[in-house]
């Protein structure tokens, strides 16, 4: 019930309200709030925390209500709306009391620019939200269609984390921060095909190598938290881009492949 699963078609979906998935969803939704009000405050560091969190909390409600075949509709809608608010509204206001903020001071302008970009975040939010609320069932699941709202977060929450833990200031990076807020928002609303990694089944048989990675993986995010999950997430966004690019090329070769054999013979 995750914007990063698709919920199940609505014909399927049981009426009632089960509290276990929802007690994830509501946790989610808490600390996309608490992330609003430690921001408000000046504490932008345990902001992208909170928001990570609500990511980690987020990607778990689905998969519990899946577990436990406790799905609803309500629970579905309500995944949506904490989403809206822990993914769009938390991250759009972090990033304006952050940095945007700080365009006011070179231009009255600029500083309509500023607060006009949260705002555009928060929109592209709600769309790309909308958009995968109506195509559940329909596109294919394995990739996404445009930016998933968790992975916007992640990126520009990330730059947050990171410029907050080596002392570099909201003001310093406030043109790259208006960039990087348009950025995440025009990929969430575009057409890029973005991997969803459904098809990889946690149930099945793997390798002993696999779990070494696992545990490499745990030791390098302890390292280093706040660069390891921005360049995760910031590669993944690049992943969009190049992937449908990819796609875009295999189709081309492959019309003209088959437009070069259904060319008449005009030899004789």
């Amino acid at each position: 019930m995750d914007d990063s699963n698709p919920k199940p078609k609505q014909k399927n979906l049981r009426k009632g309200i089960f509290l276990l998935p929802n007690l994830f969803t509501t946790g989610a939704l808490f600390a996309g709030f608490y992330a609003i009000i430690v921001a408000m405050k000046g504490q932008y560091e345990i902001a992208a925390i909170a928001i990570f969190l609500a990511m980690l909390l987020d990607g778990l409600d689905g998969r519990v209500a899946r577990l436990t075949n406790t799905q609803s509709a309500f629970g579905a809608e309500y995944d949506s709306l904490a989403d809206m608010v822990s993914f769009g509204v938390a991250p759009a206001l972090v990033l304006y009391q952050w940095s945007l903020i700080n365009l006011a001071e070179v231009s009255p302008f600029l500083g309509k620019i500023g607060w006009l970009a949260a705002f555009i975040y928060t929109t592209c939010t709600a769309l790309r939200l909308a958009r995968f609320n109506t195509q559940v069932g329909i596109a294919d699941k394995r990739y996404f269609q445009g930016l998933a709202c968790p992975a916007g977060a992640a990126v520009s929450m990330g730059a947050v984390w990171v410029c907050e833990t080596y002392g570099i200031t909201g003001g310093e990076v406030m043109y790259a921060a208006l960039v990087l807020t348009l950025v995440v928002s025009t990929l969430m609303v575009s057409k890029f095909s973005y991997y969803s990694f459904k098809d990889l089944d946690m149930r099945k048989k793997v390798p002993f190598v696999s779990v070494l990675v696992v545990m490499l993986l745990f030791v390098f995010l302890s390292i280093e938290p706040p660069t390891i999950l921005f360049s995760a997430s910031f590669l993944y966004l690049l992943s969009g881009p190049v992937i449908s690019l990819f796609r875009w090329n295999r189709n081309r070769q492959r019309l003209s492949e088959a437009g070069g054999k259904s060319e008449p013979d005009e030899t004789k």
